[in-house]
This record gives C-alpha cells, structure tokens and sequence, in this order.
C-alpha cells in the first residue's frame, strides 16, 4: 500500500466537536454481553467453532471496484472467507466505509451498540487516543497472549507501543514495511547544457535555480519552472525541514500542523519568500494542493528541481515515463541537496513512523476472540502475500523469496488486487522481513526501467531523518485544535511565501499570532510539557 499520496499517513484531526457526537453513548456502548465478553478475556466467544457466528471487518471503500467485484464480494473477500472463514466456523462481512469520510463515518459508528464493526481502524492517532481514554475499546493484551501470538510477532514490541494507553493493549497497530518518505529530483540534462555540477548543499541549489532561470536551459520562455512547488507535504516538508531544528535528539513533534512550533521554521518560510519573489518556483503552487499541476509541469518538461514522494513518480505510464515519453533526450537525477545549518549541515528529512493504522476492537464487540484470530492468520505463512500481491504463476513469480510481479498481466488477474492493500490492515506496505528485504521488494514491483532511479530515490529518503515523539499518552491539543491548525499551516505558507520582501515581517508576524490564538499556545505548553515528561534514555 502505497502511503500518500493520499495518504498517507499524518491525517488531519478531527476537532472537539466530533466528541460531542460520541460523548456518553460510546460509553454507552459497553453493553452486558461485552462485559462479560471483556471480564472473560474473550472467553465467552470461545465456543465459536460449534456454532457458526459473523466477524464485522471495516474496509476502505476508494470508489474504485472494477466490476464485477464489489468492495464487499471480491477475490479478496473470497479468499479470506475460504482460507480463514470458514476453516473456523465465521462469516467474514466488510463493512465499507467511504475513504474520504473515514473519521466521521467512524465516529457515528463508534457510538452505535449494534452497527459498529467488530474491527476497526484510523491514522489518527488523536481519534485513537479518544476512543481509548473513553472507554470505548477492548483491551487486548491477553487476548493477543492467547489468541495473537504470530501477530504479536510480527508486529513487534516497539511498534506495538504507538497502540498503548496507561500500559494497556486498546490498539493494535499496523507495521509499516518502509519508512523513508521523500526525495529530491533535477534535470540532468539541464545542468548538462549549462556545464553545472549537480548541487549538494542548500545554497548550492539556489544557485543553480538562478542559472535555471537566467539561462533557460530548456528554451521554454515564460513556462520555464526552476523548482516545482505545490501545497502538498512531499513539496514544502522537504524545505521546511531542512531549516527546523529537531526537539529531542532525532525525534520531533509528529504532527504537520506543529511544525511552525519549531525552532526554524521562520527561517524555512523566509527561504521560500525569497524563491517565490525572485520568479524561482511554481507561481500559482498555493492553489496546488493535490499536485495535478506540478505532474504536469514536469511531465511536459517544464521543472528543473523538485521534491516528491519516494515511489510516487515511477508507476507504469507515471510522471516519470511520461516525462521522457514527451521529452526526448531530457534525463533526471535523484538528489539530496537542503543541508540543514541547525544539525550540523545534515539532510535532514521526516521519515514515517514504525506503524501504520491503529486497529481497534470496539468494547461492544462480542467477536473479539474471532476478530484476533483473524488478524492472526493474516499474519502467517502466505497470507499477507497472497493479499497483496495475488496468486503466485498468474499474478507475481517468486524470485530468491520476494514475489514479482508478472508483467502484461490480464486485466482480470490485476483486478483481483484493486484493494489488496486496504485489506491487509496488519501492514502498510509490503513486510516479508528487514526493511531492505522489504525495499527490495518494493523495487521489484516497479517498472524496470524505473528501478534502479527508485533505489536512489530510498537511499535518500533514509538520509538523515528524524521521526516522531511518541508520548504514550494523548496530547489533547491535536484533538482540540488539529483541523484548525492544519488549514492555518497551509494559509502561513501560502501568505509568507507570496508576500513583498519588504512586508514579510509583518505577514508572517500577523499569521504566526492568528496560529497561536487559534490553539497553537496551548497545543505548544502541552507538546513541551510532554516532551519534559519522557523517561529519560
């Protein structure tokens, strides 16, 4: 599963007015079977193979099903049903619940007895944190003893930890395969025509974009785009942090919407002020949030320099092929090249956390044996890569371990995969063992004449990077004022960036005030009071 693009994986937080749709009747939602389900450990549910009983299992719906599947009657439901269901006396029945509309849906779910599914799951770790500090999930420490050793394996202790609340098991959280997160891009053949060498340092580059734009390598006129920009992560998360400096050694806060509480972060946007007024970047990227435009600019061959997502341009007919479709002769070069002056002129990045999703048992749930079962038996043998990546001779060949998948595959054996990655919830991203193993993979997955640019591409990516805090508790500033703030971050950049040089101060002065009345004053005592709490290493 590809993490993103869309996606991936820093989701906005839902707000304080979302609790209120939870409130007492979440609490509520312990009914007497639960408890006494919970009180026995599960037990109660034991007796499922003698009498045949349903497992509810959230599942993405994308709005993508290729008829005639449905997101809930598929290859991959089938299977599932076959090889786990009904070998234990359960109906598996998905319950789709709309990409877009994750958190809300969940929430009107979570406080219903009856609708709620038996599994389920979110990326906000705010959500999460709710949910549990409410009473609302089960505890699954002995039931993952009892029920979940291969799973508790898998996971892993350090990553198992993201789903803990007050020492408690509330979440199980899925195990990311790999996390590197961007990479850097130039137009080889640019520098070529103009001598240059390829930058290697922050101030290196913004001479290089100078002579991008001063010379027009690539005689385009007024369409010439030194360095791409856009209102995505992949874009500005790149630049940003190689201006902030880290809160605890190579740990910082793990929200996007808390980097302007980093010491830096000024500086980042002034950089960006600088470039946007000398013609630099992307003019109209503030209105770019989904990155159709950019792609198109570099498609057509019309970018110098640009940041993005490790994988996100090397897909079959993607970005990249289409670039040297469009443009005959044009050749890029991955590269790292924002030097950071706070961490001793490191590349400094983000890098994803070690999990994935949190995957939740509700506490109403009377299927909780049934429902650990199940992500057990995902978690052995083929399973995760019989979800993944199809059946082995029609859809991937096995190669010294590491399925590959089959070129010129039939339309109907690809769309047996169309939400393989959203079924299997245990892991994002393909895990079959060390990162490397599973980075390895990944590339093979690829196009082969885009390979070996994306194994560059992962090497930068895990450069100097820096992760999350994980404060084992909630922050109740990202709950509170999470949404607000996300959308204040994206007014910040846009405003700073596109300001006179001479009104900078004040813009960035007047905006950095509306952030910190809007909840960035009481988000910030939180995080640092937080941060003074962790157990000293």
């Amino acid at each position: 599963m590809t993490v993103n693009t869309n996606q991936g994986f820093w989701k906005k937080a839902t707000g304080i007015t979302l609790t209120a749709v939870m409130g007492v009747s979440l609490l509520a939602g312990c009914s007497s079977d639960s408890k006494e389900n919970a009180a026995n450990g599960g037990k109660a549910t034991e007796g499922s193979s003698a009498k045949r009983v349903t497992l509810k299992v959230e599942v993405f719906d994308r709005g993508n099903s290729p008829a005639p599947q449905t997101i809930t009657n598929n290859f991959l439901s089938k299977l599932v049903q076959k090889n786990f269901g009904d070998p234990n006396n359960i109906d598996v029945q998905y319950v789709p619940i709309q990409r877009s509309e994750e958190v809300t849906k969940l929430n009107v779910l979570m406080a219903s007895d009856s609708d709620v599914p038996d599994i389920v799951f979110t990326y906000d770790s705010s959500v999460f944190y709710r949910y549990a500090g409410q009473g609302g999930l089960t505890d699954v420490g002995k039931l993952l003893d009892e029920y979940g050793p291969n799973l508790k394996k898998f996971i892993g202790d350090e990553t198992l930890a993201f789903g803990q609340l007050d020492g408690k098991q509330f979440s199980i959280p899925g195990k990311r395969a790999i996390t590197g997160r961007y990479s850097s891009y130039i137009r080889q053949d640019w520098l070529d025509k103009l001598s240059l060498p390829v930058p290697k340092t922050t101030d290196e580059l913004y001479t290089t974009l100078k002579a991008f734009k001063e010379k027009d390598p690539g005689k385009l006129g007024s369409k010439n785009i030194p360095m791409g920009m856009a209102l995505a992560p992949a874009q500005f998360e790149t630049l940003i942090y190689s201006f902030i400096k880290p809160i605890s050694g190579d740990l910082t806060y793990s929200q996007r919407y808390e980097l302007p509480l980093h010491e830096g972060f000024k500086d980042a946007m002034q950089f960006m002020n600088k470039l946007y007024n000398e013609g630099l970047i992307s003019k109209d990227f503030g209105l770019d949030k989904d990155k159709t435009q950019l792609a198109k600019d570099i498609q057509n061959g019309n970018t110098g320099y640009w940041s993005e997502d490790v994988d996100a341009q090397f897909y079959k007919d993607g970005t990249m092929d289409n670039l040297y479709k469009n443009v005959p002769g044009s050749k890029v070069t991955p590269v790292d090249v924002y030097t950071n002056a706070k961490v001793d002129n490191k590349y400094i990045k983000s890098r994803y956390a070690s999990n994935g999703m949190y995957i939740m048992i509700p506490k109403s749930s009377k299927r909780a044996v049934e429902a650990i079962k199940y992500l057990d038996w995902m978690s052995t043998g083929n399973n995760l890569i019989d979800i993944y990546n199809g059946v082995e001779g029609e859809n991937y060949d096995m190669v010294d371990g590491i399925p590959v998948v089959k070129e010129n595959v039939s339309q109907e054996f690809a769309d047996r995969l169309f939400n393989g990655g959203d079924m299997a919830i245990i892991s994002n991203g393909k895990n079959l063992g060390d990162q490397a193993t599973n980075e390895k993979a990944w590339v093979m997955g690829f196009p082969k004449n885009n390979q070996e640019m994306l194994k560059q591409s992962i090497a930068i990516a895990n450069t100097d990077t820096v992760g999350p805090i994980v404060f084992g508790k909630p922050i109740e500033g990202e709950a509170q004022y999470g949404t607000t703030l996300t959308d204040k971050l994206d007014v910040i950049i846009v405003k700073t960036t596109m300001a006179k040089p001479d009104q900078f101060e004040a813009v960035y002065e007047q905006e950095m005030k509306d952030f910190m009345s809007l909840g960035g004053t009481k988000l910030k005592e939180e995080l640092e009071q937080a941060v003074k709490e962790l157990p000293a290493k």
